[in-house]
């Protein structure tokens, strides 16, 4: 007999589509199949909103920041200036900016806010796509151009929100550092005016950031011509552990070179521990769900115990018993697997416009950006993973389908007959 024939195929469907006089093998045949399906949609779906979180945030971070730092000495101007242009020569660098960033007290004509103030050179600005292509309200074009645009800033949408503040209103800036006086330390501060908002979609940023002409910010802060770092952004960020050694023979002898990884390891290493973690409690929902399988081959071999015996009567094979029933089980697990896959993929992939659609009808915002830092509910489906999805629950189902249609095919006719 060929295994898994005609005969044996035609047999287990039967079996599965079965009389409702056995209705309680159909409804955990039902309950099974669900039980599957839906674990299987909740794994995908979890873990793709996990990738999609952690792609987002690392875009966001690594767009709006650097990937690798420079502290260095004092120097002049010009030695910055040649360092730099070495830095810039390193295969893989694709800008090198210094940077002045400090905290600093903003205040608008009803309100105040703590703030972290980037002084940038204008065309450094025009090069972070990030800010540049995110432009809320205003423009860049008069950014650092002229004496008036020397006083223009580009301020966090959020953060210009909070103090009531719209593009050409006067901010004010107070720099936690001061000089001392008769009268005391007075911190310095100025008045600009907000020449453009941006909204880089990533709250934490948003309500946080004033980007100023680096000069301004070097005069404001008291830093006469010196920068607080270099920031260095690649063509692969990845690549930066591997590039600490050439960029700190391009920057010199006494600076001192950081990547992205160090700053953020706690943060990206939190991300990954909650994402195993996660996976590993939503695999063993899947198979707690295709356990379910086991009460109903128990069931159906139970009920079937007289068509067991008239098979093997007319010859046929234990192989064949087995086969039958662990064609019925499995059947089930890859039903609910293929149904599982369809209905996570399909949320996954629309999963925007099931957001619009929830807070259309209910009316309530599901996903604050305040709290959630993004604007939206990432998704972001791994194929590999998904793989690895499919084939984990195919395994359960098939184990765990083995066990009855194993003992399925130890009854003796004679005792499955006994009773008739």
């Amino acid at each position: 007999m060929t295994p898994f024939g005609g005969w044996e195929r035609a047999i287990a469907l039967r079996y599965l589509l079965t009389k409702r006089s056995h209705g309680g093998v159909a409804l955990i045949s039902v309950i099974s199949f669900t039980a599957i399906a839906l674990a299987v949609s909740a794994l995908i779906i979890t873990m793709s909103i996990m990738n999609g979180f952690r792609a987002e945030l690392s875009s966001k971070i690594l767009g709006f920041n650097g990937h690798a730092y420079v502290v260095g000495g004092d120097m002049t101007p010009e030695q910055r200036a040649a360092m730099t242009r070495r830095i810039r020569a390193v295969p893989g660098v694709i800008q090198a900016m210094p940077l002045v960033e400090s905290q600093a007290l903003v205040q608008g004509p009803t309100a105040a806010a703590g703030a972290v103030v980037r002084g940038i050179d204008p065309a450094d600005l025009r090069a972070t796509r990030i800010v540049v292509n995110n432009i809320w309200s205003g423009s860049t074009k008069g950014f650092g151009v002229g004496e008036d645009g020397g006083d223009l800033v580009l301020v966090g949408q959020k953060l210009a929100d909070s103090l009531g503040l719209r593009v050409g209103d006067p901010i004010g800036i107070i720099s936690p550092t001061g000089g001392a006086t008769a009268f005391g330390t007075m911190p310095p501060s100025k008045t600009y005016v907000i020449g453009g908002l941006f909204s880089v979609g990533m709250s934490e940023y948003d309500q946080t950031f004033i980007y100023m002409p680096l000069n301004q910010a070097q005069l404001l802060f008291g830093r006469d011509q010196a920068v607080d770092f270099i920031e260095i952004k690649l063509d692969d960020p990845d690549k930066a552990p591997g590039l600490k050694a050439a960029l700190a023979a391009a920057a010199g002898p006494g600076s001192v070179v950081t990547d992205w990884t160090e700053r953020n390891r706690a943060y990206f290493g939190a991300l990954e521990v909650e994402h195993n973690v996660m996976r590993l409690i939503f695999m063993f929902i899947v198979a707690l769900a295709a356990l379910n399988i086991i009460s109903g081959l128990v069931m159906l071999v139970k009920n079937k115990g007289r068509d067991i015996a008239i098979l093997r009567t007319i010859g046929a094979s234990r192989a064949a018993i087995l086969r039958i029933f662990f064609m019925a089980g499995a059947t089930i697990g890859v039903a609910g697997t293929v149904a599982g896959l369809i209905f996570g993929l399909v949320f996954c992939l629309n999963i925007e416009a099931i957001q619009r659609f929830v807070e259309w009808v209910t009316g309530v915002q599901v996903f604050n950006a305040d709290v959630y830092f993004l604007s939206h509910v990432p998704a972001k489906v791994d194929w590999r993973e998904v793989a690895g999805i499919s084939v984990w629950t195919l395994a359960a189902a098939f184990v765990f389908t083995l066990l009855p249609a194993w003992r399925a095919s130890r009854l003796e006719p004679v005792d499955a007959l006994r009773y008739e």
